[in-house]
């Protein structure tokens, strides 16, 4: 073998030297099967075309755009009233208002107008602004605990009756039920009613409210979403001048404010008293530990733990405490009572009180009808664009021939590979 041809091999310095001469070799640019090809375009080619494209615009455009007119429409059927109370304790007067007299009481103060927002097919005289006060009442438990506690007195006017159902939420802004941490800090087996051993619950979910550090025994329920349930309290609404001229109580319940098929996920604990603590949270409703004479909560009839337990995926929510399906809410001027434990400061929140009607299409949020006339005006304004373009300068739409293998012209696309040697590979 010559000197010349034991040095030209594919990893030599020779070949790796930028003024030798590589050998260019052409690389088609021509796709395999392009027989294949073209007859798939033409196949499309009769659909993809002006005529069939650019009126599918027009018919989204058309077809959004009253759906969404529908939607906004219904939003603004909704009738309802929104009061921001946080700080009611601090801010407003106190006030030794009753709900039991028939005018307004005069110790009351207006309650500022950015804390309040009310949509009605009335307006609301300028002397009918909400009022607040606070006053100190005992409050009586569920489990028979009767407490010293802040109240909240709201005052609030409907210049027109309203017809059923009528809701009655709670709203709270920048609290982060979808916390990873937050959403996952429960065990579901004990509240299906399952007696859990401290070894379990140490072993679970519950991360951090598992275990009382004094007792070692585990809390019921545990986990941070029943810690921290909302645990302001709201009286019925009551009538100030009815037409009867007596005092006259708008009652709403608690009954079905949950799914109905949430009571399932919850059961009836088989813990006794002396195996379990109430969480941190539920110390003012239960001062002395779960006793005997009192029982364990029933989370299988609690509707209000198992709303608050369906984590909300947005830090701003809303939460439904009490509803009246069946009575007619009067125009006139109401009270409320709202026990007030839930502090909102500690995460720079706020907390309001939503009364408010619904349609077939829900409560009043026009965001969705929003997004359809948005949608279906810019479906529209591209359908009539292109239309303009297809008939100022046309061109035919999926015709192959526009295809650069289809070009006559040698392609000059190369590839400059290393030079093969005797033996050797590409």
């Amino acid at each position: 073998m010559s000197q010349t041809q034991a040095v030209q091999q594919s990893d030599s310095i020779e070949a790796q030297d930028p003024r030798a001469e590589d050998k260019k070799k052409t690389k088609s640019r021509r796709p395999a099967n392009t027989a294949f090809r073209q007859q798939r375009l033409k196949a499309w080619q009769p659909i993809l075309t002006p005529k069939t494209v650019l009126p599918l615009f027009f018919v989204i455009g058309i077809l959004f755009a009253p759906i969404g007119g529908l939607l906004i429409w219904a939003s603004s059927q909704v009738q309802e009233i929104a009061i921001d109370y946080t700080d009611c304790y601090t801010k407003s007067p106190n006030t030794t208002a009753n709900v039991n007299i028939t005018e307004a009481s005069g110790d009351l103060d207006p309650i500022p107008s950015n804390r309040v927002t009310a949509h009605f097919k009335t307006a609301t005289a300028s002397n009918q602004a909400p009022r607040w006060g606070h006053a100190d009442e005992n409050y009586t438990y569920s489990s028979q605990v009767t407490q010293l506690e802040h109240v909240c007195i709201v005052e609030f006017t409907i210049p027109n009756e309203i017809k059923p159902p009528i809701l009655f939420y709670y709203r709270l802004t920048n609290f982060y039920q979808n916390h990873r941490r937050y959403v996952k800090s429960l065990d579901t087996n004990q509240l299906k009613g399952d007696a859990q051993s401290a070894s379990q619950i140490n072993s679970g979910d519950c991360e951090p409210l598992k275990l009382d550090p004094a007792t070692k025994k585990p809390y019921y329920p545990c986990g941070l979403i029943a810690n921290s349930i909302f645990n302001d309290t709201f009286d019925n609404l009551t009538a100030l001048n009815p037409p009867s001229g007596t005092a006259k109580t708008y009652n709403m319940t608690q009954n079905g404010i949950s799914w109905s098929s949430e009571a399932d996920l919850y059961g009836k604990t088989k813990y006794t008293a002396d195996q379990v603590v109430p969480p941190p949270n539920w110390r003012d409703k239960y001062p002395h530990g779960y006793t005997d004479e009192r029982g364990l909560p029933d989370l299988h009839t609690d509707e209000a733990f198992q709303v608050w337990m369906r984590t909300a995926g947005l830090p701003t929510f809303s939460k439904l405490a009490m509803r009246n399906d069946h009575d007619a809410m009067p125009a006139g001027t109401y009270r409320v009572k709202i026990w007030d434990n839930f502090f909102v400061s500690e995460f720079g929140g706020t907390k309001s009180i939503l009364l408010s009607t619904r349609t077939v299409m829900g409560g009043k949020n026009p965001f969705l009808g929003i997004a359809y006339i948005v949608v279906g005006g810019i479906c529209i304004l591209l359908g009539a664009l292109f239309t303009a373009t297809h008939l100022i300068k046309p061109r035919k739409l999926g015709d192959h021939t526009y295809l650069t293998w289809n070009n006559e012209q040698p392609s000059t696309a190369t590839a400059t590979g290393r030079s093969i040697g005797p033996g050797g590979s590409a």
